[in-house]
């Protein structure tokens, strides 16, 4: 019994081995994402490709066997496909409702035929993007856009704008990205160059600006045309402020904070099809606001809503002192390492700026406390209609693995997690099912956030949209009340 059990697991590894270069192949050369139930298997090892099939079991009740999924991948491989997403379990969930006894290469050929030889799509970037500023957010993001280089075409970082901070400047910018105490090492190589001002991190070439003027810079001296500008500093949060940015070479500007006035507040996943592609000035909202908005959308959607309250407890930012001292803040002068600080937050207020149409009223408050990352967001809601536990859950799972909100939704049924769990978490915000309580037409909803690096892959997301390099996924979902069907050609 043993020895069957490693058998097996060797056999699972030689399949995610072979899986490995075939994923690199076709992410490179053809822009082709490999997706596993909307989890991206690109650039990931043989351990987490082997996690991922195993999430599987959330879906159908057993893991999808690698066994199962490498015949389709090597069929796509042959297959002549431009830019897209690609879902191995949507592929493998369609083939098992077909019913129609065909094989793999015949059933792979039929679902992707809109979609190859002369159907392909054409590669729509590259396009440039700068960073204006390099904290916490802008040096995660910045890891993102990287990762998601593959052959050149996608979103392209260019440049960075800072403050100098001394002679060795690049090389202290160089070590906090290639270092960091939550989120680990980063993946790959890292080079200064320092007689061009550069950074070169897995062949990207990223030049540093040194401007303490947004207004006097003029980026095509440097190559940058058509850009998408990231101001991640906070520094200006309206529309005249932001405007500031749109130099010569930079066609559009996103903030990474609440946008103030009539700045579109975007939660990717929720209204970020409703954006006005001639807008040039886009808020990605705050982290807490994109934790909260999908799973207030999903209830809205199933189970109205009357009224609500959110709580967020916060880990300290950047914007706490770790020792007391003034702060322009009632309360975040206080020391962030030593105290649970009773703040205030926007994130309610900035629900009606992302869903125009939800009428219930929310309020919200936070509390700052001693962590470095990773959030939970306590949404207590008056539902229009009494429900139960076990109806809400399986709601919210089945949201978190199909449709409009599986990029932004996660869940997890895990009865041991804490926080540190969630560290790197992809999802806007994640459900804990054991935590979740419902009785009658009341519900409240524990919601994990890393609110970093979370946050930052909604960023990243909402740059894919509005610079037109999202490609859509396939076999493609159409939505049929709560269920989704698949569309296979």
């Amino acid at each position: 019994m043993t020895n069957d059990h490693l058998d097996r697991w060797n056999a699972h590894e030689a399949s995610a081995e072979a899986m490995i270069p075939i994923i690199g192949r076709l992410y490179r050369e053809k822009g082709v994402t490999i997706l596993l139930h909307s989890r991206s298997l690109v650039n990931k090892s043989v351990i987490s490709i082997l996690r991922t099939h195993r999430f599987a079991r959330q879906i159908e009740g057993e893991e999808l066997s690698i066994e199962e999924t490498l015949p389709f991948l090597e069929v796509i491989s042959a297959l002549d496909v431009g830019p897209c997403k690609i879902d191995l379990g949507r592929l493998v969930m369609a083939y098992r409702a077909d019913g129609q006894g065909l094989g793999v290469p015949e059933f792979t050929a039929a679902v992707f035929a809109d979609i190859t030889d002369g159907n392909k799509a054409k590669a729509q970037g590259p396009r440039d993007v700068v960073l204006y500023g390099f904290g916490r957010i802008g040096r995660l993001v910045t890891r993102l856009l990287i990762e998601k280089t593959g052959s050149g075409n996608g979103l392209n970082l260019r440049a960075v704008v800072v403050r100098k901070g001394g002679e060795d400047d690049l090389v202290k910018r160089a070590s906090l990205l290639r270092r960091d105490s939550v989120h680990g090492k980063f993946n790959g190589t890292i080079k200064v160059d320092a007689e061009n001002n550069a950074i070169i991190a897995n062949g990207n070439v990223i030049k540093f600006i040194y401007s303490n003027d947004p207004a006097a810079i003029d980026y095509t001296e440097y190559g940058i045309e058509n850009a998408i500008l990231i101001d991640n500093t906070g520094k200006w949060r309206d529309r005249a402020g932001l405007e500031q940015h749109l130099r010569p070479g930079i066609a559009k500007v996103l903030l990474t904070a609440p946008g103030k006035g009539d700045v579109p507040n975007i939660v990717h996943g929720v209204n970020h099809l409703a954006l006005d592609p001639s807008d040039t000035i886009v808020s990605c909202a705050s982290c807490t606001t994109n934790a909260i908005v999908p799973p207030l959308k999903a209830m809205d959607a199933e189970f109205g809503i009357v009224r609500g309250h959110v709580e967020t407890v916060h880990s300290f930012t950047n914007d706490q002192n770790l020792l007391d001292n003034y702060h322009k803040a009632d309360r975040r002068g206080r020391s962030a390492p030593f105290n649970l600080v009773l703040t205030e937050t926007g994130a309610a207020s900035a629900v009606a700026k992302a869903m125009p149409d939800f009428k219930a009223k929310i309020t919200g408050s936070s509390i700052r406390v001693p962590t470095q990352d990773v959030s939970i967001a306590i949404l207590n809601l008056q539902l229009q209609r009494e429900t139960t536990r076990e109806e809400v859950l399986d709601y919210l799972r089945q949201v978190s693995l199909s449709g409009s909100l599986s990029r932004n939704l996660d869940y997890t049924a895990a009865t041991d997690v804490v926080s540190s769990d969630f560290i790197g978490s992809r999802a806007a915000s994640i459900v804990d099912a054991n935590a979740t309580i419902v009785d009658g037409d009341t519900a409240i909803l524990y919601l994990w956030y890393d609110n970093e690096f979370g946050y930052s892959c909604q960023v990243v997301r909402t740059v894919q949209y509005i610079s037109g390099i999202e490609y859509p996924t396939y076999p493609q979902l159409v939505s049929q009340d709560r269920s989704d069907a698949l569309t296979v050609g």
